[in-house]
């Protein structure tokens, strides 16, 4: 290895992010996706896929379909499918 002995694991300058605020945003981030990461693999291990199915398919009137993000993202993946019952 090269360097000539200036080598050093610390920054070169110092810097402080307590002072604008920019630790608070990055700790509520670590924060927002650690909750995510957490609920996603609560429902993954403690419901069914059918549950899941169910849950994600049926309208407030009772009828099985899909909603609208639902669709779009079908149709990126490239699945012509409207009816979730088919």
């Amino acid at each position: 290895a090269r360097g000539g002995g200036y080598s050093q694991v610390i920054p070169m300058e110092e810097f402080n992010l307590h002072s604008t605020g920019d630790i608070h945003a990055i700790q509520a981030a670590n924060n927002l996706l650690a909750a995510a990461i957490d609920a996603r693999m609560f429902h993954e291990h403690t419901q069914t896929d059918e549950a899941l199915y169910r849950r994600l398919t049926t309208n407030s009137s009772g009828a099985r379909d899909f909603a609208p993000p639902m669709l779009t993202r079908l149709k990126s993946l490239g699945i012509s499918k409207t009816d979730p019952l088919d």
